[in-house]
This record gives structure tokens, C-alpha cells and sequence, in this order.
């Protein structure tokens, strides 16, 4: 039986996330009906990240088994053909190793969050970036961030529904830096908590402003309470861009 391994990029507006639920449509629903058109067969998929509605992906890596082989080529057409109109598309398709594992083998995963730093509202990227209209420090917003970046527990920064069985992370990277008009939020780790991304964009938002310190994100994190943190950053403007193996 085969295992294929499929890179995919989607809009998470029109979802309600990547795993299968009952309050509408997911973009694992979408692909499985890809699957199900191609072969005739249901077919579970395996997702590197459980995206939240309204998150997007570059890099969200997926696998399934199938009873017979295909070409990978044809795996990529074929669902990229069955899953229009949706917003989702297979970049690469591939055979994987039977011991393959799209969450468990993975070794980090990367997000990237954009914030539109600018007086005028939205048109073009507007559910693909968070429009914040008063002017952003982003340098103060780097230095905050430094402050979180090693091993910690990170129960401030987590959502109160998170399942994780720790709130212990080791968040390996996190930078803030210009883009143009935009500010970018950068992180990477191994695996993440529930909304901790967000958390951390809405808390160095407070810094961007000037109403925080990098002191007070040092206390936040200090205090593993989410009631001490910063708001919640909205979905739209955060991405699941890689994941490595």
C-alpha cells in the first residue's frame, strides 16, 4: 500500500481550519473528496499542522496511503482538478516511506504572521493580513520578541482549549522585521501550543504601540497566566509557510 506525500498551500478563510468538523468546511474535508474522486476509496489524511479557521498555508505537508499506486504527477493533477473551486492546491506530490509520518516525523515547523501597518483599510489583501492602522515599532517589537526565544513554559501565551499535554516549548526562532508597509512576524519550533503564534503577535502588538516593555512581555511570560498576556492576535494574517523532516 502506497504512502504519498503531498505539499499544499490554502486560503483558510473559507474554512473552519484544517481538521474535519461538524460546523462546516474543512480543508481536510476538501481534499479528502479530491482522494475519494480519484480512487473510489476513503482515504484518511495526516496534516503536519492542525490549522485554526481563517489561517492559511504555504507549506502544510499531508499524507494518506492508498490501495494501488499512481504516479505522483497524477496524484498532483488529478486532485488539484477535483478540488476546484476551493481555494486549495497540491504544489508537489510524492511516494513517502511506509514509516513516513506527516506530524510525528517532523522535525520544526515554521510560521509567518503579517500585520499591514498602515493608515488605509485593506482591499487586495484584505482576510490575508491583520490591518493595523496606528504607526507599529517593529524594532521594539523584535527586541521584545527576543525575550521569548529558548525553553519555556509558555502557559501565558496559550489558549485556554490547547490539549497539549505540556505548556513546556522551545520556540527556536522569532524575529519581527519591515517588509515594506508590512511587519512580519517569523517563528519556528518544533511543534507549537494552541494560538501561541497569536498570542505572541497580539502581545508584541502592545509593544509596537508603546504601551508595553520588553520588560512587561519578560514578566507576562513569567507569570504562566494567559489573563497576563496580550489579546489574541486575528487568524488572517498568520501562515504556516515550512515544515521540515
Amino acid at each position: 500500500m502506497p504512502r504519498y506525500r503531498l505539499l499544499l498551500e490554502y486560503d483558510g478563510g473559507p474554512f473552519v481550519g484544517w481538521q474535519r468538523q461538524d460546523n462546516g468546511l474543512s480543508v481536510q474535508e476538501v481534499l479528502e473528496g479530491a482522494i475519494f474522486a480519484l480512487c473510489g476509496e476513503p482515504t484518511a489524511t495526516v496534516a503536519a499542522g492542525r490549522t485554526d479557521a481563517g489561517v492559511h498555508a504555504r507549506g502544510q505537508v499531508v499524507h494518506f496511503d492508498l490501495a494501488r499506486e499512481f504516479p505522483p504527477e497524477t496524484i498532483r493533477d488529478a486532485l488539484n482538478f477535483h478540488m476546484k473551486p476551493h481555494p486549495v492546491a497540491v504544489r508537489e506530490a510524492a511516494v513517502a516511506p511506509a514509516d513516513f509520518h506527516a506530524r510525528f516525523s517532523a522535525k520544526s515547523r515554521a510560521y509567518v504572521y503579517r500585520i499591514a501597518n498602515r493608515r488605509a483599510r485593506l482591499a487586495l489583501d484584505f482576510g490575508r493580513k491583520w490591518w493595523v492602522s496606528v504607526p507599529l515599532d517593529a524594532a521594539a517589537m523584535h527586541a521584545a520578541a527576543g525575550v521569548l526565544v529558548g525553553r519555556h513554559d509558555f502557559t501565558t501565551f496559550r489558549a485556554a482549549l490547547c490539549q497539549a499535554q505540556s505548556p513546556v516549548k522551545t520556540l527556536d526562532v522569532l524575529t519581527v522585521e519591515t517588509a515594506g508597509e508590512d511587519i512580519v512576524v517569523s517563528a519556528r519550533a518544533r511543534s507549537f501550543l494552541h494560538h501561541q503564534v497569536r498570542n505572541i503577535v497580539g502581545t508584541l502588538r502592545l509593544v509596537g504601540e508603546g504601551k508595553w516593555t520588553t520588560a512587561d512581555v519578560g514578566a507576562a511570560l513569567e507569570a504562566r497566566d494567559r489573563a497576563k498576556g496580550g489579546p489574541t492576535a486575528p487568524p488572517e494574517g498568520l501562515y504556516l509557510v515550512e515544515v521540515t523532516y
